[in-house]
């Protein structure tokens, strides 16, 4: 049997190897711990009238409340409560709030309708999981008097890119 005396120190390639693993490991919890913050964008997302009124200040595409006429036409939210004039965000889908139409700057607001340009986000799994953004432009119509308010009664969305459901122009009755 040979003696052989041999140092117990780490080679450098072990070391490197070692080094990279740990960081690999660091770096997907990180990556991990921040899916949840990226995952509840759409649920964190104020998609109330009344959520809309409450902002701060009015600064661009913001919802107008109380400072516009109450001929001009608002968006209620499902078809319930307050209409808000000039709404940044519209909830597509009501029943599962999936679909949000978000971050709208309107070009042109008046009884004879609106368009606008925003995002679609469309949530694919639970608290939010898998969101997806879908560039826009949308447009409100049919102004009519709803529980003694004007309130638009649809609205047509049309995707300037790659769509959530295979169809370029899709509407919704927002009454």
């Amino acid at each position: 049997m040979a003696d052989r005396a041999e140092s117990r120190r780490a080679r450098p390639r072990t070391v490197v190897a070692v080094f990279a693993a740990v960081t690999a490991v660091a770096f997907g919890g990180v990556w991990c711990s921040q899916a949840q913050d990226r995952a509840s964008a759409v649920s964190d997302a104020p998609k109330t009238a009344a959520a809309q009124k409450s902002k701060a200040p009015r600064g661009v595409g913001e919802a107008k409340v109380d400072a516009t006429p109450a001929k001009t036409p608002g968006v209620r939210e499902c078809g319930l409560g307050e209409p808000v004039v000039e709404p940044e965000i519209i909830t597509l889908t009501c029943a599962d709030a999936g679909m949000v139409a978000s971050g709208i700057t309107w070009e042109h607001y008046a009884v004879d309708g609106a368009e606008g340009d925003g995002v679609v986000q469309v949530s694919r799994g639970a608290n939010g999981a898998g969101v997806t953004s879908f560039p826009a432009r949308f447009r409100l119509y049919g102004a009519k008097n709803v529980d003694g308010k004007m309130a638009f009664t649809g609205l047509e969305v049309d995707y300037t890119g790659a769509t959530p459901l295979g169809e370029s122009r899709e509407t919704y009755s927002i009454a």
